[in-house]
């Protein structure tokens, strides 16, 4: 154990000196001083093996992958120390100071102070570059352009090198097997937004860099002769336009106006990062591409990978079809996966489409049922409503069940490293209609015998679950024994429900939770596959992966360029011939493919071994509790409460809660919609007092956002 906590500690240091090594790069790159030895130490490296691709590729490119690369390790081994040591992050508190913003949603201080510091480095990068141009500002013989024009030029040139920096960024949100992200505590679906912001800022800093170029051609009267060029060497105008064309097109189609309504658009378009990628290198040069590979190498990897984790696929087991729109799905599982709560797992069934993936939130527990695991869909879209009508048409149809079956590939689970979040005195659960999935993992984790007795989770947990229409309340119907039978002896669970489009229905909750519980259960055939979910590879599987891949791509660079670019003649600087810049271009695509390809065989091999080496899976037709009758326990169903005709009103609900539980530390999950997760924010805000020193300790609320899709 000792051991354990000591390779722990040394892989964080060495984590933290990789990361403040190549971000000290990125802020000395603008100076002239880097730019001087830097240039130095290309030119030595040019008579080596490696030559100065190497060079670009080992300093930019390789601190990022090395960092994933220790991450995998350093989870790893987290995973094997006992839970109960796995404490809440000492920063907790300072992450829990919010800014509630209308337009930007909930940050959290860290938050700000991390865009603070990126906006500052662009700031700075910006400045510095304009500063050194204006002082060596030397006209254009190809553009007779006045001395405004040539200033704006190289403004909007630099404004090109802010879309870089966030580029290099762009990626790394979005990863989901070599998540850098799990390293801070966030999840997949919440370091998504990341993402967007990024993105945002690159097709800004883009369209400023292209717009004001082509503005500049335009006064000028060059915009015919400089639009469609391509160009042996140097910036390939016409790979930028199209980089750019491309770009906004995905960042529109990506708008929550076109994602929400026209998912298929969005999906397909956002494809288009590969078209973008490949024009940007062509226009930006391989030099400049050695910065913002990393996370494209890390991504293209996640991606193989995951792809290769989806095969082979499995089978619906069981399918449950409640009153309120909803389907919930059983999925064959391997004994030995394990995840911890909230997770997510992404979803695709080629009988609706071939293409499209959906993620959802797991709702059942591994510490629960080892042989079997659950999604729950509410109709919302084309994709979920395509899944209802198909399960209603299985229904209807004469055939049997059990001689059908719907195939389905999953990527996952992916959840967070540790359970620290439910690491509070208490837990106050905030839900809102298709919210409460997550919850539902959660509960039936905390309230397993295994769980509790091992971990210590909180034992006083109260659920606030707003929804609009009565029949919603059957999407508790997963933890509907727990409600009505063990919520006063095992985990004091106090059910608020909030009904706010109907009035008073005279019926009690325990006799709505009987009404709602009519499901329909279809039992499917699995004779199309024998194989489980299996989740993610060993984390130290996927490091060796990455390193394999890394070795892989720079020794066919180096092989490429040694066969391909002829060494420049040294005699006489007249004969010197100048290779097309998009060789180099190529090259890297090339090396970046095959060290790809070679990986996915190797992965994939390594894969079928391993599923061989099982045993064939038994699948067992494995149905939920039964719902409890009403004359059952009478004192664990009135603890419970229920609300017609309107919202809950959170102040009077965290009130009551913190003068019950005292000095307690409280954790405050919310899930559901923007509003609800803002009203819930500023009070957790204002009743926080975890500073406050003195007799009277008031409860600290440390709060929490969850998603339940993307």
């Amino acid at each position: 154990m000792a051991a354990n906590t000591l390779l722990i500690n040394l892989l964080k240091v060495l984590m933290i000196l990789i990361s403040a090594g190549w971000v000290s790069l990125w802020i000395l790159k603008p100076t002239q001083l880097w730019t001087r030895k830097w240039k130095e130490a290309e030119d030595r490296s040019k008579t080596t093996v490696f030559g100065y691709y190497g060079l670009n590729f080992a300093v930019y490119t390789f601190p990022v992958i090395a960092v994933a690369i220790l991450a995998s390790i350093y989870l790893n081994l987290k995973q094997r120390e006992p839970r109960r040591s796995q404490r809440r992050s000492s920063i907790a508190g300072f992450s829990n100071l919010l800014v509630v913003n209308p337009l930007l949603g909930i940050i959290s201080a860290i938050e700000i102070l991390a865009v603070s510091l990126f906006l500052l480095f662009l700031a700075w990068t910006f400045y510095t570059r304009i500063s050194n141009d204006f002082k060596k500002l030397m006209p254009i013989k190809s553009l007779k352009l006045d001395l405004w024009q040539l200033k704006y030029l190289r403004v909007a040139t630099r404004f090109g090198l802010l879309a870089e920096a966030c580029l290099a960024l762009l990626f790394l949100p979005i990863l989901r097997g070599l998540a850098l992200f799990r390293l801070l505590g966030v999840q997949f679906e919440a370091s998504v937004r990341y993402h967007i912001w990024l993105g945002t800022a690159m097709i800004f800093f883009a369209t400023i860099h292209g717009g004001s170029t082509l503005f500049i051609w335009g006064v000028s009267h060059h915009i015919q002769e400089e639009v469609w060029k391509w160009q042996k060497t140097g910036r390939i105008y016409l790979a930028g336009e199209i980089a750019l064309v491309s770009g906004l097109v995905i960042w529109i189609t990506a708008l929550p106006q076109i994602r929400r309504k026209q998912f298929e658009i969005f999906y397909y378009t956002h494809h288009l990062y590969m078209v973008f990628l490949v024009f940007f290198l062509f226009h930006a040069g391989d030099r400049h591409f050695y910065w913002v590979f990393p996370g494209i190498f890390l991504f293209g990897l996640d991606k193989l990978l995951r792809i290769i984790e989806s095969r082979p696929e499995t089978c619906v087991l069981s399918a449950r079809i409640l009153p309120c729109n909803a389907v919930e799905l059983i999925l064959p599982k391997d004994p030995r996966l394990k995840y911890t709560p909230t997770s997510v797992i992404f979803v695709k069934i080629p009988s609706i489409s071939k293409f499209q993936w959906h993620s959802f939130s797991v709702t059942s527990s591994s510490s629960v049922d080892d042989h079997t695991m659950s999604i729950l869909v509410k109709c919302g879209g084309s994709w979920t409503s395509s899944l209802y009508h198909l399960m209603q048409t299985k229904i209807e149809s004469d055939t049997n069940q059990q001689t059908t079956s719907i195939p389905i590939a999953v990527e996952g689970p992916y959840g967070p490293s540790s359970l620290s979040f439910l690491r509070y005195d208490r837990l106050l659960l905030v839900a809102g209609g298709s919210g409460i999935t997550p919850f539902l993992s959660i509960l039936q984790e905390i309230t397993s015998p295994q769980s509790n007795s091992r971990f210590g989770f909180p034992t006083r947990i109260q659920l606030i679950f707003v929804v609009k229409k009565s029949q919603d309340i059957c999407l508790l119907n997963s933890i509907s024994p727990l409600i009505l039978e063990k919520s006063a002896e095992q985990s004091h669970l106090k059910l608020r429900i909030f009904v706010t489009q109907e009035r008073q229905s005279g019926e009690a909750l325990g006799e709505l939770l009987n009404v709602f519980s009519q499901v329909e259960t279809m039992h499917f055939g699995t004779d199309s596959t024998k194989y489980a979910v299996n989740g993610l590879e060993n984390s130290l599987w996927i490091a060796a992966i990455a390193g394999v891949s890394s070795v892989l791509f720079l020794v066919f660079l180096i092989c490429f360029n040694h066969i391909f670019v002829p060494k420049e003649k040294k005699h006489s600087k007249a004969s010197i011939e100048k290779n097309p810049s998009w060789v180099s271009d190529l090259l890297i695509i090339s090396s970046f493919a095959i060290a790809l390809l070679c990986s996915a065989l190797v992965a994939a091999a390594m894969r079928w071994t391993k599923l061989k080496k099982k045993a064939p899976t038994i699948f067992q037709n494995q149905g939920k509790a039964s719902l409890p009758s009403s004359s059952g326990p009478r004192g664990a169903i009135e603890e419970h409460e229920i609300h017609f005709g309107g919202r809950p009103n959170f102040q009077d609900i965290f009130s009551k809660f913190g003068n019950e539980m005292g000095g307690s530390n409280i954790g405050v999950l919310v899930c559901g919609p923007e509003s609800m997760k803002e009203t819930v924010a500023v009070l957790c805000r204002q009743k926080s007092h975890g500073f406050e020193t003195g007799a009277a300790k008031k409860a600290n609320f440390c709060f929490h956002s969850l998603n339940f899709d993307l």
